[in-house]
């Protein structure tokens, strides 16, 4: 009797390469097929046609999706494969899980809403516009969540067993080990690492060996400079003696929360004045309240002040705005305000009719914090555009617009390095991964001359074929 050779396992790369959104990548076993990640393409047009586009993977074929973290760039394609008929578990960390209980029902709500409000005003070339997905997909697709601990090993398929760490990026975000084949081939991937020594979550978590590494490049080429806070303050200070409104567009999920913790924290410094804060954002809001209730996530300082029955996410005059009336009532407001509203790179969202109404006006401040990814109308912004349109119009751009560095909650190159220190040893290939081509090219170029590594960055749509080291040999 003659028997066929297992074929060697591999992993391709069907999103978050070459570019920094829309993580999705496919590991084949002998025996399985387990989706990494499963993220909307965001930014540059030719980007977000892919997600209307048919599956790049039949979801039949797929055993299980194992989840990095609740971000829409790595979240925010699963009602859609549930859509085409996804049916099998997905696994994610128990924060994760409530994250993405507000976030895709959210996303789906946003979608529809704003296929709704296309064809009542007539600016989409689709008729009728719809939606990518609806709430039902979502609610489907939340049903299928399987939640998981760190560092508790667990079996993702019949021969992928999962181990997740902390990552330290949002609450409930992991780095995830996968032992292949029964561990002839480790593969790890970083999801979006965190930085060290930052305000309400624990620091990254090292993982000590793999044969394969993806690794997040987000932040490859370049540093954050130590100084954000007196940045910000600077900002805060200057928006308040102008008069007029300081817009933050902002993540709902762990950038809101940094924000109002380090705001809260100058008030109370007397670096920046007490000024009425609105956070108009209901997915937000609630948001805040699950990174309150996950205590074992926290580090010590956020547990001091939760201790102390502080509010860590609340400052002097502080609004929340939940409904859509309290959201346009901010509108007849004058400065100086703050207000703090999703999107991060404006692709949607309230944030979009707070600069409708006010980024005309020459008092008004735009703060952009974190990554702007090309083709979204923050990196417009921030490129310099005169005009930047919404709602089917060409808006004049008066407002000052100012760039926040050193907030972002991705580590940068030298804790990108920091993190890869706790390899006991190189693996034999690394991949980078959810970066632009310079940024990944550069920390290949880094990490072979400092570490003597073999990196390279992973190029979209490619099959790499996975080996190890075996299991004898760890």
């Amino acid at each position: 009797m003659y028997y066929l050779p297992m074929p060697q396992p591999s992993i391709q790369f069907l999103g978050a390469a070459g570019t920094v959104t829309g993580s999705k990548h496919l590991i084949t076993t002998g025996a399985s097929r387990v989706l990494l990640d499963c993220g909307l393409f965001q930014g540059l047009k030719a980007l977000r046609e892919r997600n209307w586009a048919p599956p790049p993977v039949d979801p039949a074929t797929l055993d299980a999706i194992v989840m990095s973290h609740a971000h829409i760039d790595h979240s925010g394609y699963l009602p859609v494969l549930v859509r085409h008929g996804y049916a099998n578990p997905i696994y994610c960390t128990p924060a994760t899980a409530d994250l993405l209980g507000v976030m895709l029902r959210d996303a789906a709500f946003l979608q529809e809403e704003h296929a709704e409000d296309a064809n009542r005003h007539g600016y989409s070339r689709h008729k009728p516009a719809l939606p990518l997905y609806t709430v039902e997909d979502a609610e489907a697709t939340l049903r299928l969540l399987e939640p998981r601990p760190y560092d508790k090993p667990f079996a993702a398929a019949r021969d992928v067993a999962v181990t997740y760490r902390p990552a330290g990026h949002i609450l409930g975000s992991a780095t995830v080990g996968l032992d292949l084949d029964g561990a002839s081939v480790r593969v790890a991937f970083s999801g979006d690492l965190g930085r060290w020594e930052r305000p309400v979550l624990l620091d990254p978590e090292p993982i000590e060996d793999a044969d394969v590494l993806l690794c997040e490049a987000t932040y490859g080429n370049r540093s954050h400079p130590p100084d954000a806070d007196e940045h910000l303050a600077r900002i805060v200070r200057e928006a308040a003696q102008r008069g007029g409104a300081l817009i933050i567009p902002a993540f709902a999920v762990g950038r809101t929360q940094g924000l109002l913790y380090r705001l809260r924290e100058l008030e109370e410094s007397g670096d920046i004045p007490v000024l009425p804060t609105y956070v108009d954002s209901p997915m937000a809001i609630n948001v805040t309240d699950i990174y309150r209730q996950h205590a074992d996530e926290h580090d010590l300082e956020m547990n001091e002040v939760l201790g102390e029955g502080g509010s860590p996410f609340q400052t002097g005059q502080f609004t929340l705005a939940r409904s859509p009336a309290e959201s346009k009532k901010i509108n007849t407001l004058t400065g100086p305000i703050v207000i703090i509203s999703s999107s991060g790179m404006i692709t949607g969202g309230r944030i979009l009719h707070h600069l409708q109404n006010r980024i005309g006006d020459r008092r008004t401040t735009v703060l952009l914090v974190g990554f702007q990814a090309m083709g979204t109308r923050g990196r417009a912004l921030q490129d310099g555009a005169k005009k930047i349109r919404m709602f089917g119009r060409e808006l004049r751009v008066r407002a000052r617009v100012e760039t926040l560095d050193g907030f972002s909650a991705h580590a940068d190159r030298t804790e990108i390095l920091q993190w890869l220190g706790g390899f006991t040893r190189p693996p034999l290939k690394t991949y980078l991964v959810h970066a632009e081509p310079n940024a990944a090219e550069t920390l290949a170029a880094t990490l072979e001359a400092k570490l003597g590594w073999t990196a390279r960055p992973a190029a979209d749509r490619e099959t790499v074929v996975l080996t190890g080291r075996g299991k004898g040999k760890r």
